[in-house]
């Protein structure tokens, strides 16, 4: 019997494994362009727009664009309430809402910074009146060396606390620092020698009767009950403090979108600021001032 030579070879599973790359590779960047690529979320022309439920009057604004405003530019707007500040932005930038109006660019900024929303200010809408209130002094000259002054315990809102003493002389603050993100490390000048604490603007109207003085919003402490007779400054609200109308930044080119912002210029809210009479916005969120 005869046998003819043979060869045994090893199968070569290179072109395999090359091949399984390839599809690793192509499922990954499809997932990055998911990921990286335009908003998924398209804006029809019923809008959700979020306020702070502690900020009543900010429901107001919204119900006075979405009935006297929005339709003439084909919109219909929904107010969505929220508490959480953090939560609401996210929101925004997931699409979730169109847009929210209860922030400034300062604690815009420090949202962005600490969470990488994709947020963008768009126009400003009004200013919250903010001022000092006392329990047991009638005006800013009759409080006493050494007295205890409540500020705000966030960063954005101490700011603006600190700048309005430093504009009227009280104290001074580091030239180095932007005076509308000062804290109270940033305090140079002390003549008053006043004490300085910190707490969360929800709870200064309770803590009123403790302490000799209290800077916030008059929308909080309204809330809270203090009659705005106890407000011993309310001064002008300066203009980089104004409220912003916020959008997720991958939604700014859309049709609606771009309508909402026009909404949200029309001159017809700073005449209503300016002239309501509703109490839940007289006296507590004011025209955006031209400074």
């Amino acid at each position: 019997m005869t046998t003819e030579p043979f060869e045994l070879r090893k199968t070569r599973r290179w072109p395999w494994l090359v091949a399984l790359a390839i599809v690793i590779i192509a499922v990954a960047a499809f997932g990055w362009w998911r990921t990286q690529g335009p908003a998924q979320v398209v804006f029809g022309t019923t809008l959700k727009i979020h306020y702070e439920p502690a900020m009543a009057g900010e429901q107001r604004i919204i119900e006075y664009i979405g009935e006297h405003i929005a339709p003439d530019y084909g919109l219909t707007l929904e107010a969505v309430g929220v508490q959480d500040p953090v939560q609401a932005d996210r929101a925004v930038a997931d699409g979730t809402y169109a847009g929210t109006i209860y922030q400034h660019q300062w604690w815009l900024k420090q949202v962005v910074d600490a969470n990488g929303f994709a947020l963008t200010s768009t126009v400003p809408v009004f200013q919250w009146a903010f001022g000092i209130y006392s329990d047991r002094y009638a005006s800013i000259d009759a409080l006493p060396n050494g007295a205890t002054i409540v500020v705000p315990d966030d960063g954005a809102n101490q700011g603006q606390a600190l700048w309005l003493l430093a504009r009227i002389g009280l104290i001074k603050l580091d030239p180095a620092v932007e005076p509308r993100t000062a804290k109270l490390k940033n305090i140079t000048d002390n003549p008053h020698q006043y004490q300085f604490k910190e707490l969360d603007l929800l709870t200064m109207p309770r803590a009123l009767g403790s302490v000799d003085a209290a800077i916030g919003y008059v929308s909080q402490f309204d809330a809270g009950k203090v009659p705005r007779e106890k407000g011993i400054l309310f001064p002008p609200a300066p203009r980089t403090f104004a409220s912003q109308l916020v959008i997720g930044t991958p939604y700014l080119s859309q049709e609606n979108i771009q309508k909402l912002k026009q909404a949200f210029a029309d001159p017809r809210i700073q005449t209503w600021l300016k002239t309501t009479d509703d109490p839940l916005v007289k006296g507590v969120l004011v025209p955006v001032s031209a400074e």
